[in-house]
């Protein structure tokens, strides 16, 4: 290299920074956050980029963005909590909601039930679309028993529910939903029902569903929604779920590392959804074996087994029977069974796939998840209906018209006569 070339290499270099530079396109992996995280399950190809900028295998410090959780007043107006009796059985069910009433009386009521493990706000996210489409939609998103801020506790004791069998079947179940959405009702003031949407996730599908079977909630049924459960697989994946429920983590050093784990585990794809639907999944022990690790999971999964099967048996046949229209929303087309292909092709159903979800879809992809929703009530919408007129309207009709007809003819005639004179 010449003197030349040095010198102005050296000139160079000495206007360049002395630390790399920052900014958005130089962020941690983990901190480029989106709201809808639309990468594909099948290829990371997008995410994963080997470069020390980076830090792809860092572990993400306290104030990471990604990692603060998100109240639930971001997506819902109100939380209602809504006492039940079980006399037989001499319990309290403290049932646990969160609600945005509908605007007025002609707007619907979607109607959310989570899946196992998961809470009302696995639908937070949604929720927010929803509203976003159609603003003056209602939103009801339970807390099913044992699960989320609902609380099963001896009838006679305010301070807790030792020695209380656990009772998660789907006849249970059923009935919880059926008492949240008339005890919603009645707590709000509303003289009848909007029109509700039923959606359902994973065993949130199997019990809406039994809701529509039952017919318990009546014509205001509009419609209801499945969210990536059907019989057959279902009854597949329990085989293995054993084994999954092994595998994942049992305790927590601290929410933010649910969340992280939720999010690198893939559970959950949408880091925004993970930041407000799972705080709700754990609690803090103050009893831990561990002091390191206090939070653990709010619902005992293990501890369903005995329900799995009672869940989803005969679910393909009451999703197809039941009356009202019928989504059925699905990561992959492969989760169809023998059955359920049969009424596809009959026409008896709505199918949509959504292959860049997991399974939680309306956590995964809630846009896009929110616009089939809403396309799917509008499609069902009975005051949107243009209903053809009844026999007897019309034979008056007719009536009216061939008497009106008679009279402009004679009129016209004589017109015309009378102008055939003059000429």
């Amino acid at each position: 290299m010449s003197e030349l070339q040095k010198s102005f290499a050296k000139s160079r270099l000495a206007k360049l920074p002395l630390q790399p530079p920052t900014g958005p396109s130089m962020q941690p992996l983990d901190e480029e956050v989106s709201h809808d995280d639309d990468s594909s399950s099948t290829s990371s190809t997008g995410t994963i980029v080997p470069s020390p900028s980076r830090q792809l295998f860092a572990r993400p410090g306290r104030g990471s963005v990604q990692q603060t959780t998100l109240p639930w007043t971001d997506y819902f107006t109100q939380e209602l909590y809504l006492t039940q009796i079980d006399t037989p059985n001499n319990t309290k069910i403290t049932h646990h909601v969160y609600l945005t009433p509908p605007a007025d009386s002609s707007s619907p009521l979607f109607v959310m039930h989570h899946g196992a493990g998961s809470s009302g706000l696995s639908f937070a996210a949604c929720a927010g679309e929803i509203r976003k489409i159609i603003p003056k939609a209602g939103i009801l998103s339970i807390d099913a028993r044992d699960h989320g801020s609902t609380a099963v506790t001896h009838a006679s004791d305010e301070d807790g529910g030792e020695g209380i069998e656990l009772d998660l079947s789907l006849e249970t179940l059923n009935r919880d939903l059926v008492f949240v959405v008339r005890e919603t009702q009645s707590r709000m003031g509303w003289e009848s029902l909007p029109d509700l949407v039923l959606v359902g996730h994973s065993l949130g599908g199997a019990v809406i569903t039994d809701v529509a079977r039952q017919g318990e909630l009546g014509s205001k049924v509009l419609a209801y929604a499945v969210l990536d459960v059907v019989e057959g697989s279902a009854m597949d994946a329990l085989q293995s779920m054993e084994t999954y429920l092994m595998t994942r983590p049992s305790r927590f050093p601290s929410i933010t590392s649910g969340i992280e784990w939720h999010t690198r585990s893939r559970t959950i794809r949408n880091k925004t959804s993970a930041r407000v639907s799972v705080p709700s999944l754990l609690y803090e022990d103050p009893n831990s074996p561990d002091p390191t690790k206090p939070w653990i999971w709010r619902t005992n999964l293990s501890a369903t087994k005995p329900f799995w099967e009672n869940w989803f048996v005969g679910l393909s046949r009451k999703f197809l029977d039941a009356r009202g229209g019928k989504l059925l929303l699905l990561a992959g087309t492969d989760r169809l069974d023998k059955e359920l292909m049969i009424g596809q092709m009959q026409g008896k159903y709505q199918l949509q796939v959504l292959p860049e979800a997991g399974h939680f879809i309306q956590e995964d992809q809630p846009a896009k998840t929110a616009q089939i929703l809403v396309d799917f009530y509008k499609r069902n919408d009975r005051s949107a209906l243009v209903l053809p007129p009844k026999v007897a309207d019309l034979q008056a009709s007719a009536a009216m018209k061939k008497g009106a007809g008679i009279g402009a003819g004679a009129g016209a005639g004589a017109s015309a006569g009378g102008l055939f004179k003059k000429i």
